[in-house]
């Protein structure tokens, strides 16, 4: 058509035809589906041959997104450069596996690439579409028709003390929720600005933000990075979504 491929699109044709579940969602996002693994799905990737690092280049890194799209992480757009969207991938991803999060790719973090670890769902009966965020592990997951199409890293509530329009410990609560309102673009709230925020209960929402670090450190929101916000919104595109916050899973 003429124009350039934006990242969402790059993410999405990344995985190939056999994964895309539907087409276009709002916001020009298409949905892609977490399949249950197949035989074959090891020998498919190739691990590097050096430790992967940000700020590396190179066709051992472009593999790396590519897997990371595959399994449904967003590694930002495929272009063997590894940048924060890739890093930040990298931390769900090693959260998902049940390590610590670093962001460096060694021959531990290959070895899971190549036959990872597949997430249980939070909740057995849970909702065909449904938003999962596990606080203990610090992820996000969109289900479509019961299967994973985003994994992310999120920031939770950081439990510290603070005041603003009254005192407050800065807690994510837990429980069983649905999307309400959101907000394209930036919201100002009292708290500070929040990214194409989805919320689910009261003012706690779901929101991009621009500081996204390993540890909790929100108010109670459930902090994305913003390259997530931006595709995020499109895959829960209408309110009254249920969304599963667990302390743990």
């Amino acid at each position: 058509m003429g124009k350039a491929i934006t990242a969402p699109w790059r993410w999405a044709l990344g995985l190939g035809a056999a994964a895309m579940t539907a087409a276009v969602l709002s916001g020009g996002v298409a949905a892609v589906a977490y399949a249950a693994p197949a035989k074959t799905a090891a020998a498919a990737y190739t691990p590097a041959t050096r430790t992967l690092k940000p700020g590396m280049s190179g066709a051992d890194v472009k593999r790396l997104q590519q897997r990371l799209a595959q399994l449904a992480y967003y590694p930002g757009t495929i272009d063997g450069h590894y940048g924060s969207a890739t890093e930040e991938a990298v931390w769900a991803f090693e959260e998902v596996q049940g390590m610590a999060a670093s962001g460096t790719v060694t021959v531990t973090v290959e070895r899971a690439l190549v036959s990872p670890r597949y997430p249980v769902p939070l909740v057995r009966h849970g909702a065909a579409l449904r938003v999962e965020v596990s606080l203990g592990r610090h992820v996000l997951y969109v289900y479509h028709n019961h299967k994973i199409v985003l994994i992310s890293h999120i920031s939770s509530g950081g439990g510290y003390y603070y005041c603003s329009d009254g005192c407050s410990y800065a807690i994510t609560p837990t429980g069983n929720f649905r999307t309400t309102w959101r907000v394209k673009g930036w919201h100002a709230s009292s708290l500070g600005e929040l990214y194409n925020p989805v919320f689910f209960y009261s003012g706690f929402a779901i929101h991009g933000d621009t500081y996204v670090p390993i540890q909790p450190v929100s108010h109670g929101c459930v902090r994305i990075p913003m390259d997530v916000a931006n595709i995020f919104p499109g895959l829960v595109p209408t309110n009254g979504i249920p969304v599963y916050v667990r302390a743990q899973g």
